[in-house]
């Protein structure tokens, strides 16, 4: 074969292999692209969940795709906060569920005490060997002190924030089979009061008692189910004629009275029943038919349950809408336990807790302050 003939088929071959190799780079990158860009919107939903708000942000830039399930599932107003109280020491932690942050401060202002409730971003606390009740709130320091009161248990809630002139005080103690001690305070007063009122059998005051303030009214929920009503106003109590909540008898088992919250959500009473493994099992108090609803939507809500109080919220969206959040953290503090009801699941799964092995008094959910980013 001549030279000449020899060169043109080497440059036909050369020709043919360029070509094949365009053709896999175009093909490579389209499947990169196709990779990337075209991932099935259930597992974009995956990851986006578990980033944290700036890593959503920058994620949402990447295509169209990625910005439409970011924002599906961003959570942008402020949730509250898991606040956690050392066995020992001044050093308290922060839980941000929606950033997965955690900020630990001292507050030496805290020595000695022990938390009782919270609402409104503030603590109410009580100091045992003085019998001192005050009011703190971690976001600004700011102490509110109340006259000195003997509590037999901690079980005390406040209306609104002591700042505000409506803030009332409540704790109810059982005295006898027929009469409960209710004592109530005021930001101001110089004593408590304490009146005896006359008690229906069936409800037993207890440290495991519920209490909620919905709608000018203080609700104690009893170890057993019974509801007691307190009206601050017109100093009455009462016990509901409302049988207790209908659960399962495997919810029952040892120590279950720790798996029980009760809240209140845009003026109607919520409880929650949980017990280990088993979903949990929502009711809200049906006050025309007097009977406990099961519920097995929130229509979008949020509820923060923890021992001493629980809050409830409708304006958060993305993945913590319909969900409860519970006062525990997995993973190494990245991850916060809840149940969907959505997806009628624990997150992250196989995660739930056994409330009876918890202290329930080392951990509360609090409310920040709107727009607060974070302690410095």
């Amino acid at each position: 074969m001549s030279g000449k003939k020899r060169r043109k088929l080497k440059l036909l071959s050369d020709t043919i292999a360029n070509s094949k190799r365009g053709a896999t780079e175009v093909k490579n990158d389209y499947l990169e692209l196709q990779t990337w860009s075209d991932l099935p919107a259930e597992l974009l939903e995956i990851i986006m969940c578990s980033l944290a708000l700036d890593d959503n942000v920058r994620a949402s830039v990447v295509c169209k795709s990625w910005n439409s399930v970011a924002n599906a599932v961003r959570v942008v107003n402020q949730s509250p906060w898991l606040m956690y109280f050392p066995k020992f020491g001044q050093c308290y932690e922060f839980y941000d569920p929606v950033q997965r942050k955690t900020y630990s401060l001292e507050f030496s202002e805290l020595n000695g005490s022990r938390v009782c409730y919270t609402k409104d971003g503030w603590l109410l606390l009580y100091r045992p060997r003085t019998d001192r009740v005050f009011f703190f709130n971690p976001f600004t320091r700011e102490v509110i002190k109340m006259p000195r009161f003997e509590m037999t248990y901690q079980i005390v809630a406040f209306s609104c924030a002591p700042t505000s002139p409506d803030c009332v005080l409540f704790t109810v103690k059982h005295v006898s089979p027929t009469v409960v001690a209710i004592s109530t305070c005021h930001p101001g007063a110089t004593e408590w009061t304490t009146v005896n009122y006359q008690n229906r059998l069936p409800f037993v005051s207890s440290i495991w008692n519920k209490l909620v303030f919905c709608n000018g009214l203080f609700y104690c929920l009893s170890l057993t189910g019974w509801l007691g009503v307190f009206d601050p106003s017109e100093r009455t109590w009462s016990v509901l004629s409302v049988p207790p909540p209908k659960c399962p008898e495997n919810f029952f088992a040892k120590n279950w009275w720790k798996g029980k919250f009760m809240t209140e959500q845009e003026g109607d009473v919520i409880v929650i029943y949980t017990c280990s493994s088993e979903n949990p099992i929502i009711f809200k108090l049906d006050q025309t038919l007097m009977e406990w609803e099961e519920l097995k939507t929130l229509d979008g809500a949020t509820l923060f349950a923890s021992f001493l109080s629980s809050h409830s919220r409708t304006d958060l969206s993305g993945i913590m809408r319909n969900s409860i959040y519970f006062s525990k953290v997995r993973f190494y503090g990245k991850r916060c336990v809840s149940f969907s009801l959505d997806d009628y699941r624990y997150y992250p799964r196989k995660q739930w807790h056994d409330w009876g092995e918890q202290d329930p008094f080392e951990s509360i959910w609090i409310e920040p302050p709107k727009d607060f980013s974070g302690f410095t």
